[in-house]
């Protein structure tokens, strides 16, 4: 049983990877994903499609595409399979398959690189950039003080984590660093000018508008709100934390 909830848990943390693997093979290579891409990408993460359903998605709106007679346009961006994904993972819900699924492309989940030691490294590496990062000022707002905590909070998981010599908990770790990420974008959007924020937010509605027929009110916010948190941390430098970005 621990195998599997081991196999389970790095199938989970191997979902930005499925995707963009399967998307840009279904492209025909080219660009690299977008800022848009990625935060589409967590939104289904968050919102629980199954890996699976993503993948059957992409599959599905690229077969359409491929079939269409004029191909004026080439597809730019992952939200152009937005619906298809959300429909498969409608089908897989009614069709009771449920969300623990293997990966489509057979990867084993041995040597995925999370193992104690490159989580450890991981965790500190990001400490490093989290202390030497050039942050924001604003008046009640200390930016530098939430992210000094957050490098000594990563320091002391990854003490644990090569004390324990274990991954098993993987998912628990996520969750910590799930926390202290949304504490440190909390800080950094209260300490950005708001002529900041909304440029950003006006450069993601012009980058969804093609796409914004193909999704529900409430994705396209979630999508907004990811936009947003990836270009701040971009903008200083900050990392991400999640052992997704491993």
């Amino acid at each position: 049983m621990e195998s599997q909830s081991n196999y389970d848990q790095l199938n989970y943390f191997n979902y930005f990877t499925e995707i963009e693997e399967q998307y840009l093979r279904r492209r025909g290579g080219g660009l690299l994903l977008t800022t848009l891409d990625w935060a589409l990408i967590e939104t289904w993460k968050d919102a629980g499609i199954p890996l699976e359903a993503a993948l059957r998605g992409i599959d599905s709106a690229f077969d359409r595409y491929d079939q269409r007679a004029a191909k004026t346009k080439k597809v730019n961006s992952l939200a152009y399979c937005s619906q298809e994904v959300l429909a498969a993972a409608e089908d897989m819900k009614e069709a009771a398959v449920g969300v623990a699924v293997q990966p489509a492309s057979g990867k084993s989940s041995a040597g995925q690189g999370f193992e104690p030691e490159a989580i450890a490294a991981f965790l500190r590496r990001n400490a490093d950039l989290l202390e030497s990062a050039k942050l924001p000022q604003s008046a009640g707002i200390s930016v530098h003080a939430v992210a000094g905590k957050s490098a000594t909070t990563l320091r002391n998981l990854a003490q644990e984590t090569e004390s324990k010599k274990s991954a098993s908990r993987l998912e628990d770790l996520e969750r910590h660093l799930t926390v202290l990420e949304e504490k440190l974008f909390a800080a950094l959007l209260a300490a950005t000018p708001d002529e900041e924020i909304v440029n950003v937010r006006a450069q993601a509605d012009r980058e969804l508008a093609p796409y914004r027929r193909k999704m529900a009110a409430a994705q396209i916010e979630q999508l907004q709100k990811q936009y947003v948190h990836k270009r701040l941390l971009e903008k200083y430098g900050l990392p991400r934390l999640s052992l997704f970005y491993m």
